[in-house]
């Protein structure tokens, strides 16, 4: 089930964020994962648009939106393999249309899987708070 975020979501949601991001993104310092992590519970979840993905009444994943662009897409990495995050973007596609985003091209995680729903590179540009190369893409006509 997908459904509108809720305050109380946060921790969960942190959690989610904190174990896919050890496999997607191994190449970030400690200090920026720190501050992202404050990011995402201070800024990004507050603000943005976001869906949160539950599995037995339990937050699984989520996808944040900032107007058409995909500000975060996480899932619990125990429930990778299952067509949740295809699901998460179907439902944004649905609710937003032509979607874009930004990934890490060491992101080889997410960069696949951006691959397979069809996204392509449109550009790309050193990430300065993190060092970074990053790659934008939007979806594929």
């Amino acid at each position: 089930m997908i459904r509108e975020y809720r305050e109380d979501d946060t921790d969960a949601l942190v959690a989610i964020w904190r174990s896919a991001s050890v496999i997607a993104h191994p190449f970030l310092s400690p200090q920026f994962v720190e501050q992202e992590a404050s990011n995402l519970r201070k800024i990004y979840l507050p603000h943005a648009q976001t869906w949160v993905t539950e599995c037995n009444n339990k937050p699984v994943g989520f996808i944040a939106m900032i107007d058409n662009e995909i500000g975060g897409l996480f899932l619990d990495p125990d429930y990778h393999g299952r067509r949740l995050g295809k699901n998460m973007v179907d439902y944004a596609v649905e609710k937003k249309g032509h979607l874009h985003v930004e990934v890490f091209e060491k992101n080889a995680v997410g960069r696949r899987f951006y691959d397979r729903y069809g996204f392509v590179e449109t550009g790309r540009y050193l990430h300065e708070a993190s060092q970074e190369m990053t790659l934008k893409l939007a979806m594929g006509k």
